[in-house]
């Protein structure tokens, strides 16, 4: 045995010695090596890795699984137009992991996909803000940290206030997102993210207000289009839409997610409404509508704190196209405290979980009886766990 743990051990016992006035080391014989304790703790594989040491995503037939998490708004910073700290700040200055804390209890999730795409509802910036606006978000460029230590690495870009600071603020942004190599889609064009298996994975992002309905309708299927012919087996379009607290979508929001997928989409993704909405199947591929808010210093006591994380898995074939694999959700609740928004999501114990799942099911049926003539269907259930083991 190590002969320096040997002695740790006599130095730890001593007190024991002077008691006893002898010691039994017989008790040490049982002992592991020191090597083999050390690999026995500490041990650890790739998320993807058998232990084999195959990585599971790359299937025997040539096909590549891919995981992807997505989530709604993240607001973080503050209203620049007001004096004194942003209620943002504030808790952070409570925190001693610093700009970590907002995706401490979820960034393990996010480390076990290919790619975790969210909602960036604001701007990093240190300009002034150009919007009249009742809210103005805004958080200096170092805030990025609270992405890259999420393990985020897109976002969709393209929402009410992505302009709340103007060009100037909108360009720092993009600038702030490019240098920490995190994949962004808004009205400047489109995002490729290539997952370390080589598959690439193409982003779209629009907003529906001021009358850019026709607009949307014109450009997408050219949209999704090029990102095929930059070499995407997968496309995501994310949509900022709706109304503000509504928990179905609108006679708007439905014909035009439909048509996204008719254009070519492989998953749409909503957001706007900071309220969880039902999930479409439609066509083999999903529309989520809302999924509400995530990490959102918007305000310190929302009425509902539900939210939840959508995941899904495709299968990548060589020749280029894509499969849906299905998909779960992880319901979380935006905060780590019950009544008080602390911008940290946190998955839900299995009591809380089972009770987002029923509300969506409620919702899948106030979406199908609004929808009745047209036929939607809602998904048949909301598993929390995934179904299939590769």
């Amino acid at each position: 045995m190590n002969k320096r743990l040997i002695c740790l051990l006599l130095l730890l016992l001593m007190p024991c010695i002077a008691a006893a006035e002898r010691l039994d080391l017989s008790m040490l014989e049982d002992l592991p090596a020191a090597e083999e304790w050390e690999d026995a703790v500490f041990e650890t594989r790739p998320w993807y890795e058998r232990e084999d040491g195959s990585d599971w995503r790359l299937q025997e037939d040539g096909s590549v699984i891919v995981t992807i998490s997505a989530t709604g708004d993240v607001t973080i910073g503050g209203d620049t137009r007001k004096s004194g700290k942003s209620v943002f700040d504030k808790q952070l200055d409570k925190e001693p992991g610093g700009l970590t804390f907002p995706m401490e209890n979820v960034k393990e999730i996010f480390a076990e996909d290919d790619m975790t795409l969210v909602n960036f509802e604001g701007t990093l910036t240190k300009t002034k803000s150009k919007t009249k606006n009742s809210f103005s978000f805004a958080a200096p460029p170092e805030y990025i940290q609270v992405l890259t230590s999420g393990n985020i690495e897109a976002v969709s870009l393209e929402n009410n206030h992505i302009m709340d600071h103007g060009d100037q603020g909108y360009a720092d942004t993009c600038a702030t997102l490019e240098n920490a190599g995190i994949v962004y889609s808004g009205h400047l064009g489109s995002g490729v993210y290539t997952t370390d298996t080589g598959v690439k994975i193409g982003m779209l992002s629009y907003q529906t207000f001021n009358g850019k309905y026709p607009a949307i309708y014109e450009a997408i299927e050219g949209d999704i289009a090029a990102l095929r012919a930059q070499g995407c087996p997968i496309v995501i379009v994310s949509y900022h839409w709706g109304e503000e607290k509504d928990y179905v979508p609108n006679e708007r929001q439905v014909p035009l997610g439909r048509a996204t997928i008719d254009a070519g989409a492989d998953l749409v993704i909503g957001h706007h409404s900071h309220r969880i909405n039902p999930i479409e199947e439609y066509n083999g591929r999903y529309i989520c509508y809302s999924l509400g808010n995530f990490s959102f210093a918007g305000n310190t006591r929302p009425d509902d704190m539900d939210t939840y994380i959508f995941q899904q898995r495709f299968r990548v074939w060589p020749d280029g196209t894509a499969q849906n694999e299905g998909f779960r959700i992880i319901p979380c609740s935006i905060s780590s405290q019950e009544k008080v928004n602390d911008f940290k999501p946190t998955p839900s114990g299995d009591e809380a979980a089972a009770a987002i799942v029923e509300r969506l099911l409620g919702l899948n049926a106030k979406l199908e009886k609004n929808f009745r003539s047209t036929g939607v269907k809602a998904v048949e259930d909301y598993p929390t766990e995934w179904t299939t083991t590769y």
